[in-house]
């Protein structure tokens, strides 16, 4: 698959101008002054006059066009869980949510003047549906508004009555319970500085090298349902934000909306990724070798005779039974294994390479004293032979390489009867024989010779075929002109087998004999049995064989298409049947053996809508499976717990610590104790400081005395789910990078 390019990401607590927008005054005066006492000397007549210069510092008040909105999350009119997601917006003008004064006081730096608000259905009155309407007024509305409605307290702008806004109008117990306090916003926005080459990611946002502003909601959208996302301006509010009370009276609070976009939460409409996984291993959290691709033997019996154990013995190493019948007639089983095994196959004495059958008999193995055939590599051969069959191409080439190394052999064997024509090079064009002729001492005598001879009767010689019993073509030199003409025929017949031998073509009822041996949603690991792929491979090789002749040259053609093929044959690999398959068609599976030394994947393949099969070329000590990324998003992860990041500068920051807060080891704690519930619902909105806040908690795990803005954005960047099966124990869950 391919691999993405390293991103490089640092976020930042804010941006902060040393101007915010407004209208400004320079005032410049000249003053006089006694050097020695400082007394002003000058006289009203000869003073000079002050001078003042006034200049504004424009920025967005009430309008945001939409191309400043670089992306957000999730995506407009999207549908899926994102019950563990904090809605977020990123902005092309990084300095945007800092070049307005909030005129707040309760936190040190200036608080941005934007905020990102989540509303469900039935809590905006002109929204019920949340389908992301707006009412669009004259700016004199918004700033003056009609009575028991709240705007913000701004003096208006020149030509307001002109100016036109989108504005939503806020319950007041919508408003103190959802918006977040001064000192939170502080926490919810920050700044991306972003130096990746350009890449778009998995249903994500399209990440392009720059600075950006970037702005979350505090609510998650835990009830199903449609929801609204408002960029909404919070400037001349300071005094309604929380937890200041609202006047009495007041029947909605008027909000600019400078952005806005709608999205479904329908947990049951999308996977759950971490659940699928987590689910996929379940087997072997008792038992490791539950994994292993084996149909699952009955119980033993406490008394088990012979027979049964051999059964079972049988069926714990990957065999299944199958119907068979021999050639006396009678309707019996045989055992049979595809070269997907569950334990370490053993040396199996087939026969040597460069021996070519007409049938499978060869093949098959069989136990006196159960009476039962092992029909796994007869069957494995005849599949071969069929694959091979089935593909013109490779037909073709084996027929007309067989054949024209037969028409060959007969033309050297032919030369070799005449001492003259024998010692001339059967390869060279026929203008160099004829010059050897002319050239040769006596040739003129014996050309004058033939010319005055009597001509004698025509008759049809034919070419003699090859004769086996003859040794004269073992001669060093014919086998080199041979296996000349057989490395001139190959063609596709090496890349035909390289793919064969990566099981391309063989049907999935070869490869997992019984269904039950990888049912619905599970994960199967298996090593790969060589003997069954040389089966496969010598069936596939032993075509079109037909005469002696074909037999004495077949080991030329085998050695010219051994030294073409590539070197690349699977030693382990894994299936998975799962929703996962067609929902995540490229997600990321990483194979290590040692000390974290990469395991090549030499084949990844959908074998059916939901199957997927992996080779690789050598057997792993730790496989690990992840979520597909999906761009730059925030929020918690599985299980409402939050994988906890390296905050240490150095070449860690950033890397999961494979810690979870609140800890999996304390079942009291639970991350709802940090939200509060909005209009009566499921608790979604985030309690950040206080008492029972999220930040201050969220510092203590993490050993540090408090969070900046930017560490807390950190730390919510929702981490891919990974799962980790790892040799001899037990898999593992854990955030991936």
């Amino acid at each position: 698959m391919a691999v993405q390019p390293e991103l490089e990401m640092t976020l930042y607590n804010s941006l902060l101008t040393a101007a915010t927008a407004g209208t400004y005054t320079f005032k410049a005066s000249h003053v006089l002054k006694d050097r020695e006492g400082g007394s002003d000397i000058d006289t009203d007549p000869h003073r000079l006059p002050v001078v003042e210069e006034s200049f504004v510092i424009k920025a967005v008040e009430f309008a945001l066009d939409p191309s400043a909105v670089h992306a957000h999350y999730p995506a407009a009119n999207a549908s899926g869980n994102y019950r563990r997601v904090l809605p977020h917006v990123t902005l092309n003008r990084a300095i945007l949510p800092w070049e307005r004064d909030i005129k707040g006081k309760e936190v040190p730096s200036r608080a941005p003047w934007i905020a990102l608000l989540l509303f469900r259905e039935d809590e905006l009155p002109d929204d019920s549906a949340a389908g992301g309407l707006t009412v669009t007024r004259p700016v004199t509305e918004l700033l003056e508004p009609e009575p028991g409605v709240l705007g913000p307290d701004l003096p208006p702008p020149k030509g307001a009555e002109s100016m036109m806004c989108r504005t939503i109008d806020v319950p007041p117990r919508n408003f103190t319970e959802i918006l977040p306090s001064e000192a939170e916003m502080h926490y919810l926005a920050h700044l991306r500085e972003v130096r990746p080459p350009h890449q778009l990611r998995d249903d994500g946002e399209v990440l392009t090298e720059g600075e950006y502003g970037v702005l979350t909601t505090n609510r998650f959208p835990r009830t199903p349902g449609s929801y609204v996302v408002h960029l909404a301006s919070l400037e001349g509010h300071q005094a309604h934000l929380p937890p200041n009370d609202l006047p009495v009276g007041t029947l909605a609070v008027r909000l600019c909306s400078l952005f806005s976009w709608t999205f479904t939460c329908s947990p049951t409409g999308s996977l759950d990724a971490a659940g699928l996984l987590q689910n996929l291993v379940a087997p072997g959290n008792d038992d490791p070798e539950d994994l292993a691709l084996r149909l699952a033997p009955p119980q033993q019996p406490v008394q088990a005779d012979d027979t049964q154990q051999y059964a079972l013995r049988r069926l714990r190493r990957g065999y299944v039974p199958v119907s068979y019948r021999p050639m006396t007639g009678e309707l019996t089983f045989a055992w049979y294994r595809g070269p997907c095994t569950p334990v370490t196959a053993p040396e199996v004495p087939l026969a040597p390479e460069g021996s070519p059958h007409p049938t499978a008999d060869h093949a098959l193995i069989y136990e006196p004293e159960h009476g039962v055939f092992d029909v796994s590599y007869a069957s494995a051969w005849t599949l071969g032979r069929s694959i091979a069959l089935a593909d013109p191409e490779y037909v073709t080439d084996i027929t007309r390489a067989r054949r024209e190394l037969a028409n060959r052999a007969a033309t050297l064997k032919a030369l070799a009867r005449d001492p003259y024509r024998a010692a001339l090079d059967p390869d060279a064009l026929p203008a160099h024989h004829a010059f050897t002729e002319l050239v040769a001492n006596g040739f003129a005598a014996t050309f004058l010779h033939a010319l005055e001879a009597p001509q004698l009767p025509a008759r049809t010689r034919r070419t003699p075929r090859l004769d086996p019993q003859q040794p004269s073509l073992s001669e060093p030199r014919y086998q080199a002109l041979l296996q000349v003409t057989a490395d001139r025929n190959t063609h596709a017949m090496p890349a035909f087998l390289d793919r064969l031998a990566l099981l391309h073509g063989v049907p999935f009822n070869y490869l997992v004999p019984d269904p039950r041996m990888l049912p619905a949603e599970s994960m199967r690991l298996f090593r790969i049995d060589p003997a069954w792929i040389q089966a496969l491979l010598a069936g596939a090789g032993d075509t079109g064989i037909h005469t002696t002749h074909d037999l004495l040259l077949d080991p030329l053609l085998r050695t010219s298409v051994a030294r073409a093929r590539a070197p690349r044959a699977p030693a382990a690999g894994l299936l998975i049947s799962s929703a996962l398959v067609p929902a995540w068609p490229e997600f990321e599976i990483v194979a290590t053996r040692g000390k974290d030394r990469p395991v090549e994947e030499l084949r990844r393949a959908h074998l059916g809508a939901d199957v997927l099969l992996i080779l690789f070329d050598a057997v792993p000590d730790q496989v690990s499976l992840r979520e597909p990324g999906q761009g730059i998003h925030f929020g918690i992860g599985h299980g409402d717990r939050i994988s906890l990041r390296d905050l240490d500068p150095g070449p860690g920051l950033g890397a999961p610590l494979r810690e979870q807060f609140p800890a999996p080891a304390d079942p009291d704690t639970i991350f709802t104790r940090y939200t509060r519930p909005a209009t009566g619902r499921d608790p979604d909105v985030l309690q950040l400081l206080g008492t029972r806040g999220l930040l201050p908690a969220l510092a203590q795990a993490l050993d540090r005395r408090e969070l900046t803005a930017s560490q807390f954005a950190l730390e919510l960047v929702n981490a891919r789910f990974e799962q980790l099966l790892l040799a001899d124990d037990t898999p593992r869950s854990v955030a991936a990078p």
